[in-house]
């Protein structure tokens, strides 16, 4: 894929591809006087919910950040209890993503987790491989930070020798997500309004959509509030209002 600092992309009313901060779990089970790791088990529940509804409104893929390479500095109980978390996830809910045609997979760092966790992330993102619904990636021990490093890494590894200066076509193709359209559309939930080490390199260009909700309670109502504010922005990549405005009409006065 191209970079949107070098061609313009399409833009849709449906974005091609979301990214979500699934933040407010702990706090969710704050209010209720529950445990935080009951705020992360509803927390799954979300994610299904979102899988399902993204796929039924037409959007290509969806990036979830469920575990930055900051979340060690948790207490550690809470660490293993999500680890634990994750394990059960893709044991109940990888053959059902198969079933839908949704190809699965993982970006981050994968060195530091149990073998049997990166076991079952090698063999769901296998089963799944050759689906062509929407593409479901889980971002876990991942740092936009360290996503373009380990890219420079690899760019330098595969470019030796290269005299050429390096385009960011050349990195693009190490990255992460280097093979899927960068986010249209951003969303983090939980009333924070910073991207906290996220897809830096692809927010670049993407509208970012905050909410108070808190991500347990995210449904498909939550979601078609985030796509319709997506749609009033008015995306012009540098461009002006008035170039848009002759090639069709605007869509919004935002952005």
């Amino acid at each position: 894929m191209s970079s949107s600092t070098q061609t313009v992309p399409e833009v849709a009313d449906v974005p091609r591809h979301i990214a979500i901060i699934m933040d407010g779990n702990g706090r969710w089970a704050k209010r209720r006087f529950l445990p935080r790791v009951a705020g992360h088990r509803r927390g799954v529940e979300a994610v299904r919910r979102t899988v399902q509804a993204c796929a039924e409104r037409g959007v290509g893929a969806l990036t979830l950040f469920a575990f930055s390479s900051e979340n060690w500095r948790r207490p550690p109980e809470e660490v293993s209890l999500l680890m634990q978390l994750f394990v059960s996830a893709l044991q109940h809910e990888v053959e059902r993503l198969h079933r839908n045609g949704v190809r699965f997979r993982v970006i981050g760092d994968l060195s530091r987790f149990d073998p049997l966790l990166t076991s079952l992330i090698d063999d769901a993102q296998r089963l799944t491989a050759g689906n062509h619904g929407l593409v479901l990636t889980v971002a876990a021990n991942y740092g936009g930070r360290w996503d373009i490093m380990q890219a420079v890494n690899r760019l330098r590894h595969a470019a030796a020798g290269r005299n050429e200066p390096w385009t960011e076509d050349d990195l693009l193709r190490h990255l992460s997500l280097g093979d899927l359209p960068e986010p249209d559309l951003f969303i983090r939930t939980g009333g924070e309004q910073r991207i906290s080490n996220f897809l830096l390199w692809q927010l670049a260009y993407t509208e970012l959509y905050f909410t108070d909700t808190l991500w347990p309670d995210f449904d498909p109502a939550a979601l078609d509030e985030a796509i319709t504010s997506y749609r009033r922005r008015e995306r012009r990549f540098g461009r002006t209002s008035e170039q848009l405005s002759a090639v069709s009409p605007v869509r919004g006065a935002s952005g």
